[in-house]
């Protein structure tokens, strides 16, 4: 049996990934299709917004863990 150790554990993500990838497209200058298929998008494109998706997440990661580590 496969395990697909892919999928979401929250649903609500899902949803929260869709409305952050429009937003970094925007604040890319990139228009978003207006139909939702991404395919006639750039590869180039694309991965620019994969990046700045990542950059974004991994920021929000670090901020959460510098509030739960305790000061020495």
């Amino acid at each position: 049996m496969a395990n697909n150790s892919n999928r979401l554990l929250l649903q609500q993500a899902t949803r929260a990934l869709q409305d952050m990838k429009y937003e970094v497209a925007t604040e890319l200058g990139i228009t978003p299709p207006s139909d939702g298929y991404w395919g006639f998008v750039s590869s180039f494109e694309n991965g620019s917004i994969g990046g700045s998706i990542t950059r974004k997440l991994v920021a929000f990661a670090q901020e959460r863990l510098a509030e739960q580590t305790p000061e020495a």
